[in-house]
């Protein structure tokens, strides 16, 4: 019977003991911690503003869990700024006042960021933004602004690396009309500037833009001819870019988008349609390190985040902005520990009498001490490494290149400060270096899911066309004009032709144009003219001309004849005279040194009465007598010196008696124009150019030059030969030269060149002219000249 009320009161007491402990530990902890008040003032209905609130208290949360004995704590009072500067500077102004708060967390835009920055500086209360990336915020102007994240200018570099990687000369900026937006535009111009990439059009999005706004700026972009785009938007204007740019065909193959970490960053926060609709897009961001730790941390946030915003999609995950706010609430609170609480807040006065509430705020007096503690804190975050000391920003040295694909993105390279663009990265952080001859990183799935690489560019749907003039040539194979009867156009071909189409092709922008035949109408409306046209000096009064596209100079065609030796001493030809006089002395000499080293030596076979055999001895020792019989080793190393120089001689023999008697020797008639001119020659040209000038000129007379007018003209007249009516050389240009050599190659050869001339180039015909460069260069492989001009001048 009486169990039963022993047992009753057994629950009670054990939880009464409890209760009683657990006072005491909370009575004693929070007698040790004294509150550490910080604001925070984020846009609580932007994407970012809320990823950053779960992050800053679950931050604050893990960092006393993790130092429960500290003796200060921080207080967060976290206010929403509601997207308005005014109101977040109202809510800074009310921390500051009623609050006291000794640090500000935030604001979360960099135009919020400047006011509440020098209200930081008046009260020098430190500012910590992990959101405003701002390049215009800088600590030089305000000592107490604090960036927890990087530099909207440090990411410049790697997108005009990107760009180059890709060979693309031309982009189209698109950002918003805010301080966020207009930030970062002198870095990145110097940035493309330093690689000679145009920024022909920048196109502002106004923060009141609606979809039909926006709908008529992307058709103005259509229109253009520029299809690399460059991004820098907030996420809700880049979340109805993009999804606009897909309905109007914008996201289709040929185009190119690049979006900055701003976007990039956060980019699995958004809404699945959204990424969807950026297929294709290229992008920029922070790289994060993978660990346990940040692994652990994700699952929870994702709790705690959907615990405080049950209405947000969940698929919102932990980005890099989130976890440089748990950063930086970390090294806050490490250095609040260092620095105290500051219990005295002096009043500052003021002489007016009409000052208002911002000239009698309190000033902080240990907040100078904190915002030392806070820039020399370094440490291993789960963002990475946690360094405020450049400048009281945080550094950033490399970046992480992405492609977006399907409803996420895929990872496709890594810019770094030393080593620009990679594939991979070693364990080192250095480049793993690929081909030279393609971009170092993994393929793209471009927009319209296209695996080819787009050029950058497309022909406009509207402009002025550029008017070539041509006309066909003495010489089709390098120009010939023909009327379609059908288009009513005119069409060109040949070499010159070739090369020009070639090179606009090959330009990083687009260029349309008509051929134009001379002679006609529209003759005064011609912009350049293609063909094979000589530069000379006196056309460059009137005329520009490009650099040329082939070889220089004048030469001569001459007949050849044939060196046939048909002598009983053919023999006797490979070696010359002299070679031959030199080669019998010194046989006859090493003979007689020989001789009498032996005879000297008393070598037996060397005396006796004179015969024909001691003559055979001497003479010709070193053939008719064996080496045996040489008694002395001094006779040995001189003969072993004749049968060397007697080897040579003989594969030089053979060879060249060989060569000789097998090879058809072929030799010009003449050699140079003076002789031309000695006996009298006569000399042709080709009717209508300048060579008549230029023979005049170098001292021909006129009675001995002759003009011709086509190829078939000039095989006859070298036939019949300066003595039959026709003529001994004709003088002509190299590549004319060349061609006729090609179908009249037998018994005629090339002489030359005899003057120096610049080759043949496009010619511009207005004023003044507008260039654009192309390189000359060769293909390294095979050696061999790529089809490329060197300069194309085209009129404004």
């Amino acid at each position: 019977m009486d169990r039963v009320p022993i047992m009753e009161r057994a629950p009670r007491a054990i939880l009464f003991l409890l209760l009683i402990v657990d006072f005491g530990v909370a009575q004693n902890t929070t007698s040790k911690a004294d509150e550490f008040h910080v604001g925070v003032i984020l846009n609580l209905g932007s994407l970012v503003g809320k990823v950053a609130r779960t992050s800053v208290l679950l931050a604050a949360e893990d960092f006393y869990a993790a130092h429960p004995n500290y003796s200060t704590k921080l207080v967060l009072h976290i206010r929403d700024s509601m997207a308005s500067d005014v109101q977040a500077a109202s809510t800074a102004i009310e921390l500051l006042e009623n609050y006291k708060v000794q640090a500000i967390i935030g604001p979360q835009k960099s135009s919020e960021a400047v006011f509440i920055s020098k209200l930081g500086n008046i009260t020098q209360v430190p500012t910590v933004s992990f959101t405003a990336t701002s390049s215009s915020l800088t600590s030089d102007s305000m000592p107490y602004f604090v960036r927890a994240t990087m530099n909207d200018s440090a990411q410049v570099k790697s997108i005009a690396s990107l760009i180059q990687a890709y060979g693309w000369r031309e982009v189209v900026l698109v950002y918003d009309d805010t301080d966020y937006g207009r930030g970062i535009l002198p870095y990145l111009n110097d940035a493309l500037q330093e690689i000679d990439i145009r920024v022909p059009y920048r196109s502002v999005i106004p923060l009141s833009a609606t979809s039909e706004s926006i709908m008529q700026e992307l058709y103005k972009l259509m229109k253009m001819q520029t299809r690399v785009f460059i991004v820098h938007t907030s996420t809700t204007m880049t979340s109805l870019l993009f999804t606009k740019a897909k309905e109007v065909g914008m996201m289709n193959k040929g185009f190119v988008w690049i979006i900055t970490d701003g976007v990039a960053n956060i980019l699995e926060s958004l809404n699945p349609s959204v990424i969807e609709a950026m297929n294709g897009v290229l992008g920029v961001r922070y790289q994060v390190p993978k660990s346990q730790e940040l692994d652990n941390l994700s699952i929870r946030w994702s709790r705690m985040y959907q615990w405080d915003n049950p209405d947000e999609s969940p698929f919102n995950k932990l980005s890099i902005v989130g976890l440089w706010g748990y950063d930086a609430v970390w090294a806050l609170a490490w250095a609040a520990e260092r620095v105290g609480i500051s219990s005295i807040r002096n009043k500052r006065t003021w002489s007016s009498k009409n000052s208002t509430c911002l000239q009698s705020m309190a000033i902080s007096t240990n907040g100078h001490e904190l915002l030392t503690a806070i820039v020399q804190n370094k440490f291993r975050g789960l963002s990475g490494d946690f360094d405020l000391t450049d400048r009281q920003q945080l550094k950033v040295s490399m970046f992480q290149i992405i492609n977006v694909v399907g409803r996420g993105w895929r990872e496709i390279g890594f810019w770094t400060v030393e080593s620009g663009l990679s594939r991979q990265l070693n364990q080192n952080g250095l480049k793993i270096t690929g081909s030279a001859s393609m971009p170092d990183l993994n393929p793209v799935i471009w927009p319209g899911e296209s695996t080819d690489i787009p050029r950058g560019w497309e022909i406009p749907r509207t402009g002025k066309k550029l008017r070539v003039g041509v006309l066909t040539s003495g010489y089709p194979e390098f120009i010939k004009t023909l009327r379609d009867h059908v288009t009513n156009k005119t069409r060109a071909s040949g070499l010159s032709i070739d090369i020009f189409e070639e090179a606009v092709k090959r330009l990083p922008f687009a260029l349309t144009y008509d051929y134009v035949p001379f002679g006609t109408a529209d003759t005064a409306k011609i912009d350049i003219a293609v063909g094979d046209i000589t530069v000379r000096y006196n056309r460059t009064l009137y005329v520009d001309f490009t650099i040329p596209y082939t070889e220089s100079g004048v030469g001569m065609i001459v007949p050849v004849r044939e060196d046939m030796i048909n002598n009983m001493w053919i023999f006797l030809k490979p070696l010359s005279t002299g070679m031959w006089f030199g080669s019998i002395i010194l046989f006859i000499y090493t003979g007689l040194v020989v001789w009498l080293l032996e005879y000297l030596n008393g070598n037996e076979h060397v005396h006796g009465p004179f015969s024909l055999k001691q003559l055979g001895i001497t003479m010709f020792f070193s053939i008719l007598e064996e080496k045996e019989k040489l008694e002395r080793f001094l006779s040995r190393i001189v003969l072993l010196v004749w049968m060397f120089v007697l080897l040579v001689l003989t594969s030089s023999y053979t060879a060249s008696f060989a060569s000789m008697l097998t090879v058809q020797k072929l030799s010009p008639t003449v050699t140079d124009f003076h002789e031309l001119q000695k006996k009298g020659e006569y000399v042709g040209f080709h009717r209508g150019s300048y060579i008549e000038g230029l023979l005049v000129d170098i001292g021909f007379e006129r009675s001995k030059i002759r003009p011709y007018d086509t190829p078939d003209d000039f095989y006859c007249a070298l036939s019949k030969g300066s003595k039959n009516g026709g003529i001994a050389a004709l003088v002509h240009e190299v590549p004319y030269i060349k061609l006729f050599l090609a179908n009249y190659s037998k018994g005629y050869t090339m002489v030359g060149p005899i003057y120096k001339s610049a080759g043949f180039a496009f010619v511009s015909l207005t004023t003044p002219p507008r260039t654009f460069t192309f390189s000359h260069r060769k293909n390294e492989k095979k050696n061999t000249p790529t089809i490329s001009t060197s300069s194309l001048i085209i009129k404004e």
